[in-house]
């Protein structure tokens, strides 16, 4: 039978924000293809996954040439659910990739050159079997290749046709100014900047986040969760099948703290006086600032990305709220 997607996806509660300076609307919420997207994982989960998340509005789908395992594999696996069920609906949908993480042995599989950034694109287009990408990324500053050498690359890259935008990842402040400087001197403004930022890691309030916003960049927030810690997933232990748990994932044992366990329970017990869970809570904190134009969620179960959507029925913070949350991260 063939897919058919929801008539009313945009009639639902998804809300859209302009990114940045741009005239591009992201949705609020995200989808992220970094987790259980792999040839690891199940192909018909993550087609169901794909599926709900359309059919509910999210018309953002972000990928890296990485993102597996095996490294690749989650750019081959959507575009095979592309061909499959979304071939009428490329110009709804906006997809993303990046490079600049190790993807292939040897001294051009790797960092942030022109020579591995352009073989990276050109097979990314090929595993997903899309003619351009909606957004295309920087992946990171690798401390070696010029930041120069680095955009005039992405700016070339827009201008064959390859990427719609472009955006920059995990860039620190000094070489993110230069990009920022160097792609609007360009015409090529940096549509976007992707970094991790939620309630346990807040490094980019100070200087990375304010200094997007006055260069008209849009901010998206990768691993608002935590990789599962800002949920009430670990409050009672290690699930059998979860992130912690799997030799394939990111996030490792050592790295769910009692400290931080303490302070998701009491986290958890402000969200249910909101009627919300602890997850939805985290994701609305971040939403809370002007300045962020989307957040991207991974799921591994349609359920999952279902309750994460539903974060958007109260996204309102009390004053009190708000510093009672402080009280508890800064315990």
């Amino acid at each position: 039978m063939t897919y058919q997607p929801s008539d009313d996806r945009y009639n639902g509660k998804m809300q859209y924000k302009l990114c940045g300076n741009s005239g591009l609307l992201l949705p609020r919420i995200s989808l992220g293809l970094w987790h259980n997207f792999g040839s690891v994982d199940d192909f018909d989960v993550a087609t169901d996954m794909i599926k709900h998340a359309f059919d509910n509005g999210v018309t953002h789908f972000d990928l890296a040439n990485n993102y597996g395992p095996v490294p690749g594999s989650a750019e081959s696996n959507f575009g095979r659910i592309f061909k499959e069920n979304f071939q009428g609906y490329r110009d709804e949908m906006i997809v993303s990739s990046k490079a600049g993480h190790l993807m292939w042995p040897g001294p051009y599989g790797d960092g942030s050159s022109r020579k591995n950034l352009m073989a990276s694109i050109n097979q990314s287009l090929r595993r997903t079997g899309l003619e351009y990408f909606d957004i295309f990324y920087t992946h990171r500053y690798d401390g070696v290749t010029p930041v120069e050498e680095t955009i005039q690359t992405l700016i070339d890259i827009v201008k064959q046709g390859k990427a719609l935008y472009v955006g920059i990842s995990k860039y620190p402040p000094q070489q993110a100014k230069q990009a920022y400087e160097m792609l609007k001197s360009a015409g090529v403004p940096c549509l976007i900047s992707q970094y991790c930022y939620n309630m346990f890691n807040r490094a980019v309030e100070a200087e990375t986040l304010p200094l997007a916003a006055s260069y008209g960049s849009g901010f998206i927030s990768f691993s608002p969760l935590a990789q599962g810690l800002l949920t009430d997933k670990y409050l009672k232990g290690i699930p059998e099948h979860s992130r912690a748990a799997r030799s394939t994932g990111y996030l490792q044992l050592d790295q769910v703290t009692p400290e931080k366990v303490q302070k998701a329970a009491k986290l958890n017990e402000l969200a249910l006086r909101r009627g919300q869970s602890l997850a939805q809570m985290a994701l609305a904190w971040i939403l809370k600032d002007e300045r962020m134009t989307s957040v991207i969620v991974g799921a591994s179960s349609v359920e999952q990305l279902s309750a994460n959507l539903r974060t958007l029925d109260n996204l309102e913070f009390t004053s009190e709220e708000l510093q009672e949350i402080e009280n508890i991260l800064n315990e």
